[in-house]
């Protein structure tokens, strides 16, 4: 009769080696489910890995969601909360830890990168209200259980949008005045480039003048007519309900119902502004019926318009 070998350590590491490289895929933890679509919603996972979500999708933390075009989506996270992303909007999920029974690991880390969204608060915020935080360029957001609506807008999405536009004039200038040869084209897009090259460099030269003292971008800003094209570069937000709180190299500042508040960059204290100065966000009317309306008595704190 053959008696079995007893393994050795040896065995049994590689044995143990082969069970740790199988493969192996535990899910990220679930943050909430894509309730609302209209356009295509990108998530890019922890692996790298690009994958087209849907209705009912489950959100994950450490998902990075992307809005492009004209592009709406809403997610219902775990505490009964709401984000709503606007256009061109980028958003990473870096924490979420919620359990009705532990008050004490409760949790909320959002990062958004660019473009816009609507945060309406759920449990997790009206039980631990100093938990529920929106990191931006342009500083960190409380968002407490408010609902508010928040904007970043890039300073290099302004220089692209002016060049575009000036591009845009020369072909017009060169259509109307009937030159349409090789060497008038080369020379508008040459002149057309040169000033949204200047443009750019007005605009990074504000922002240092508004660090330093000199001026505001603040001051600027409050001063767009109502339906301008183009934002300035910063962070905007606009409390709906509740109070939020914006923390950044310059200062802190709270924001109640019905203020706007702006700040050009992370070392520039944030500042509460007289009226809207351009922030223009909505959501499509299917969205409106699942988002909580907010209780401010103001008629002022209804946003009508959308992100362009």
């Amino acid at each position: 009769m053959t008696l079995l070998k007893k393994p050795s350590a040896i065995d049994l590491l590689l044995l143990l080696a082969l069970v740790s490289a199988a493969p192996w895929v535990q899910a990220a933890p679930a943050a909430g489910t894509v309730i609302h679509l209209s356009g295509p919603l990108f998530v890019k996972k922890l692996d790298g890995s690009m994958r087209v979500l849907g209705e009912q999708s489950v959100v994950e933390v450490g998902d990075t969601l992307s809005t492009q075009g004209k592009g709406y989506a809403q997610v219902r996270l775990r505490d009964e909360s709401l984000l709503t992303l606007q256009p061109r909007t980028t958003l990473s999920v870096d924490t979420f830890a919620y359990d009705v029974a532990s008050p004490a690991t409760d949790a909320v880390v959002f990062t958004l990168k660019q473009g816009g969204l609507r945060s309406d608060g759920g449990l997790l915020g009206k039980r631990s209200q100093d938990r529920s935080t929106l990191i931006t360029p342009g500083g960190r957001i409380g968002l407490q259980s408010a609902s508010v609506v928040v904007y970043y807008q890039p300073a290099a999405v302004v220089a692209t949008h002016a060049s575009t536009r000036l591009k845009s004039l020369a072909v017009g200038l060169a259509s109307s005045a009937g030159h349409t040869d090789s060497s008038y084209r080369a020379f508008a897009t040459a002149v057309s480039a040169r000033y949204a090259y200047r443009l750019a460099n007005v605009l990074a030269s504000a922002e240092s003048w508004a660090e330093q003292g000199r001026a505001s971008l603040a001051v600027f800003s409050s001063e767009l007519p109502a339906k301008s094209p183009v934002l300035a570069p910063g962070l905007y937000v606009q409390v709906l309900d509740g109070v939020i709180n914006i923390t950044n190299g310059g200062g802190t500042q709270n924001f109640a119902p019905g203020q706007f508040g702006f700040t050009p960059g992370f070392t520039t204290a944030p500042v509460v502004v007289p009226k809207n100065p351009g922030m223009l966000l909505t959501s499509p009317p299917s969205f409106t019926a699942s988002t909580p309306k907010a209780n401010s008595g103001s008629e002022s704190t209804d946003v009508k318009c959308e992100v362009r």
